[in-house]
């Protein structure tokens, strides 16, 4: 596909020009600069300066990128890079793919990953817990610190090995860092998908949170749960104008539901996918000559791409190529859209029907000592 670019006339379209002071102003480089081969930007008015965020904007960076498929360290090193690059930009926020830290479980579907008792699953699965995060010794240090050094929010994808639920089972846990390098919150996918049950764990309602971030109000889901309209309602609820849909990485997934959600919740809707490739097989996996033997060429293409709160695209789909893509979103474009549409405000009947949401943190035990 070809890279998506946005000149003059298509950006006085979609984004307001900056009026007031910014937080943090820095010297522009140049006009539309770019991360990576197929990268997009906003192009800068001439002779400006630009900053971190205005009153109304902010600068949203998508880093569309393979995983170090299935080694954390390599992993957290990468992401921390990418972060790097964001920082480069100036981006607010930038957010990573679908358990992208160590890798989404590609070879599940295509090794018989059902049979039970097979020795080639468990040797598999329990490499796979071995590589898995845990943030409570520290695991994510190096991100929470490359958030930190550049003033930008990050929303990563990941697969958590949860302490508090005996440490043996995995979840795929979508975690938001803010800008001082603190983690907000880690939300664990409520349902996996599909043959995602054979290895990961059924999550719970504690990470159905939403950041402020500048003007704006952010959230976020894992993959099909974006799907599911009653985790959408309760982000609406709690605010959510900025949603954030992470991915393993598939056009078919993102062109759809990112412009439908936008719509519905007259919001920014950022969907972020991964890549992976037979190649991204690195040799020192157990059982690689299988996996690579099992593997297509392209098991993930990326998609991602930015919705505006009217459903028109921002950023369309991009396919293909590891890049980090930028865009400016104006939060007085949500005002507008909710003039006509606010599903938790004026176009509600709590009277009629309301949602319970219990975001405690599941646990099979209670100790009382």
């Amino acid at each position: 596909m070809a890279a998506a670019r946005l000149d003059a006339s298509e950006s006085a379209a979609i984004f307001r020009p900056f009026e007031s002071a910014a937080e943090r102003i820095r010297p522009r480089r140049r006009k539309g600069r770019e991360i990576g081969r197929n990268s997009a930007c906003l192009p800068m008015p001439e002779g400006s300066y630009h900053a971190h965020m205005t009153d109304h904007t902010l600068r949203v960076g998508l880093a569309q990128i393979a995983p170090a498929w299935l080694n954390r360290e390599a992993g957290v090193r990468k992401i921390a890079d990418w972060i790097e690059k964001a920082g480069a930009e100036s981006c607010d926020l930038v957010a990573f793919g679908e358990a992208l830290l160590p890798g989404y479980p590609f070879w599940v579907e295509r090794t018989d990953g059902a049979r039970f008792d097979s020795a080639l699953q468990k040797k598999l699965y329990a490499y796979y817990v071995d590589q898995a995060i845990v943030p409570e010794r520290g695991d994510l240090d190096p991100i929470c610190e490359a958030a930190r050094r550049n003033a930008c929010a990050v929303y990563v994808g990941t697969m958590e090995r949860a302490a508090d639920r005996g440490g043996h089972s995995l979840y795929c846990s979508m975690i938001y860092v803010d800008k001082a390098g603190t983690i907000g919150s880690v939300h664990r996918k409520l349902m996996p998908t599909f043959e995602e049950r054979l290895v990961w764990s059924p999550g719970d309602g504690n990470g159905l949170r939403t950041h402020s971030l500048g003007a704006f109000t952010v959230g976020g889901l894992n993959c099909w749960e974006n799907w599911l309209p009653l985790p959408r309602a309760s982000l609406y609820a709690a605010g959510e104008d900025l949603h954030v849909a992470i991915w393993p990485g598939s056009q078919r997934n993102t062109e759809d539901i990112t412009r439908f959600i936008a719509r519905e919740g007259r919001s920014f809707v950022v969907s972020v996918s991964g890549l992976m490739r037979r190649a991204d097989i690195g040799d020192d996996l157990p059982h690689s000559d299988i996996l690579r033997e099992t593997a297509d060429d392209v098991m993930a293409d990326g998609g991602s791409c930015i919705a505006a709160p009217n459903g028109e695209w921002v950023l369309p789909p991009e396919t293909g190529t590891e890049a980090l893509r930028v865009a400016v979103i104006d939060h007085r474009r949500v005002l507008e859209e909710r003039q006509n549409l606010d599903v938790a405000g004026h176009y509600s009947r709590p009277d009629v029907t309301r949602l319970i949401v219990d975001r405690s943190r599941q646990s099979t035990v209670e100790f009382r000592d």
